[in-house]
């Protein structure tokens, strides 16, 4: 174990994992790089961790969220039995990998029980992104996944709000469980009644039947290249990467961790990561019924008032969000950071102003600065594959492999692609052979699709710097690579807070131009008008000099032509989630958003001048 305290002068006394990585250069360009020390054992099935824990810290609070302004919470005793009383529901209804249990709803202790039920009893489920069922206007994603996987049991916490999702896209004669408000005309029984099944030994011997390659999830990818692909979870992926997390985060191993998280359990982050890292180190997880979102940061901070997390994640947004609050209000402030061993972020970069605004706040509360740290990982990979450590601190350090996993690094186009290659890595995805097939080299690592680069080539254990997707780097018609990931990172933390996103564009172009999402709130209250719309925002002149300025001071501190946007649009509209330019998770996608919108992109490239384009010079 190495001790922060001493490896980090100023830095919060707290306790991780070793996670030194040797490299080998081989003859044919690629690099390996493997963790020196060995995965420590690990259980065969998730759950053997709610029985042990329910053993020996019964009265321990497992679970908790706000349901009617008051904290419900779980133990592990009570959670276990819960959970066994599903689970012999499920075995009675026939649920299976060919008729699996779908969860459309988000984050609530009747979905937590379902989804732990049927880990219990060895009954696949899969959480899908509630947005395809309440923002989706057409339902086609939902209808996809729901062919896919063929259905046997579906699950909806309010039978009203996905009243219309029912109708749409759920098969008539499939088993319908709600919680509450059961939809008029439909069929459907309810999740208490799940809570009265007797457990008789078909329970045990179902738990002890499960080995593993059993299937325990289905999850979605994204869908930001296509419809979404469902990653098939065994529980060997889950139970060796807790094994990984709980390593690196040696810290929850000695006291037992809390936090408070919103995170969607229909992603890998949020369901996968950090959902089962307080369930495997017998944790307290709170689930925080805010989001970072304007209306939704305010629950956030309303539960932070009365939570003291030990471990905290969130994305850079989000942390974004709370820094306003934190800085306003002393009493959070010391609430927020009182027992907080580590800040963990992932989904995109965090904003330099951001990072330095967290440091400053948690020294000037505790006179400790609490470090910050990210990883990398996909769904494919359970999530936990490559993490920094506090010897790695420094924004956009990835770290290096975990324990138990090995990284390849392949030359491509002037890139390292990154491949990775563990007992974390999913067997691949359901039904769909082909896309499995292209998912995996010869020697059986997964292409994560992304590249990487050294912080110091001489010292792999400085770490690695995310450097972009490799689908989405472009040449310009003089034969310049464009770096996408590096230019739009950039870009945003030069605009902030007032870009929300920014889609780069010039394929066998001469020049550099881009499509902006802007920021709607920060440009509310930039203009002081808290109603404009985006059309309104994007032709304010006070935005478009905002915009207009920072555009020429981004010109002017550009290295070259790969770094220097000549010519800028603010969208009037947002992404569309139904054309699939944004993921439900709310992140880009570049090439749909480039096809859907190929008439700005053309107006972008048409010489003269336009009252929508800003120009760089």
């Amino acid at each position: 174990m190495v001790d922060a305290a001493h490896t980090m002068q100023g830095f919060r006394h707290f306790m991780m994992g070793e996670c030194h990585s040797t490299m080998e250069r081989r003859p044919d360009g690629s690099i390996l790089v493997r963790n020196n020390h060995p995965l420590g054992p690990y259980p065969v099935r998730l759950t053997e961790k709610l029985e042990h824990w329910a053993r020996v810290a019964p009265d321990r609070v497992w679970l908790a969220a706000r349901e009617n302004g008051e904290w419900r919470k779980i133990t592990y005793r009570e959670g276990l039995a819960s959970v066994r009383r599903i689970a012999a529901a499920l075995i009675a209804r026939g649920v299976s990998a060919e008729r699996p249990l779908m969860i459309l709803s988000g984050n609530d202790l009747d979905h937590a029980l379902l989804g732990v039920g049927a880990l219990y009893a060895g009954c696949p489920y899969a959480p899908v992104s509630p947005a395809y069922s309440l923002i989706s206007t057409d339902h086609s994603k939902l209808k996809y996944i729901v062919e896919l996987l063929t259905p046997g049991m579906f699950f909806v916490a309010d039978g009203a709000a996905y009243a219309r999702a029912i109708e749409h896209a759920i098969p008539a004669g499939a088993e319908l469980i709600v919680s509450r408000n059961p939809p008029s005309g439909r069929p459907s029984t309810s999740f208490g009644s799940l809570l009265e099944t007797e457990v008789t030994t078909v329970v045990d011997a179902a738990h002890a039947a499960i080995g593993p390659e059993t299937i325990a999830k289905f999850l979605f990818t994204s869908g930001s290249t296509g419809m979404p692909k469902a990653v098939i979870n065994t529980q060997l992926m889950l139970c060796s990467n807790m094994a990984m997390c709980s390593s690196h985060f040696a810290f929850m191993q000695h006291e037992p961790p809390v936090t408070l998280d919103w995170s969607p359990w229909n992603h890998t982050a949020g369901g996968n990561h950090d959902f089962n890292l307080f369930l495997y180190n017998g944790g307290t997880f709170y689930l925080d019924d805010g989001k970072p979102t304007p209306g939704g940061i305010e629950a956030t901070v309303r539960n932070l008032r009365d939570i003291s997390p030990t471990w905290y994640f969130n994305v850079p947004k989000g942390y974004a969000a709370l820094v306003p609050y934190l800085r306003a209000d002393e009493l959070l402030r010391r609430t927020f950071f009182k027992n907080l061993n580590m800040l963990w972020y992932a989904g995109a970069g965090m904003a330099q102003h951001v990072w330095n605004e967290l440091d400053e706040l948690s020294i000037s509360t505790t006179g400790e600065r609490v470090i910050i740290l990210t990883g990398l990982g996909s769904t494919e990979t359970a999530p936990f594959a490559i993490a920094a450590n506090q010897s790695m601190h420094g924004a956009g350090n990835i770290g290096v492999p975990g324990r138990g996993v090995e990284l390849k690094l392949v030359p491509t186009d002037g890139k390292l692609e990154a491949r990775v290659r563990g007992p974390n890595i999913t067997p691949g995805y359901w039904r769909q052979p082909d896309l499995t097939a292209k998912a995996f080299d010869e020697e059986g690592f997964y292409k994560l699709g992304d590249a990487l680069r050294f912080v110091d080539e001489h010292d792999v254990n400085r770490g690695f710097l995310f450097d972009g997707r490799i689908a989405e780097d472009f040449k310009l018609n003089t034969g310049t690579w464009v770096l996408v990931g590096p230019l739009r990172a950039s870009f945003i933390d030069h605009f902030a807070p007032f870009v929300q996103d920014v889609v780069i564009a010039g394929i066998d172009q001469d020049y550099i131009s881009a499509l902006v999402f802007p920021d709607v709130d920060a440009c509310r209250a930039h203009v002081g008008d808290p109603a404009a719309s985006m059309a309104t925002l994007a032709a304010h002149p006070k935005i478009r000099a905002e915009f207009s300025a920072r555009l020429k001071s981004f010109a002017k501190a550009s290295t070259g032509s790969s770094m220097l946007v000549r010519r800028a649009m603010i969208l009037e509209d947002g992404p569309s989630i139904d054309r699939s330019e944004m993921t439900d998770k709310g992140s880009i996608n570049q090439r749909a958003v480039l096809a859907n919108r190929d008439d700005l992109v053309r107006l972008l490239y048409t010489a003269g001048e336009n009252s929508r384009i800003l120009e760089a010079r």
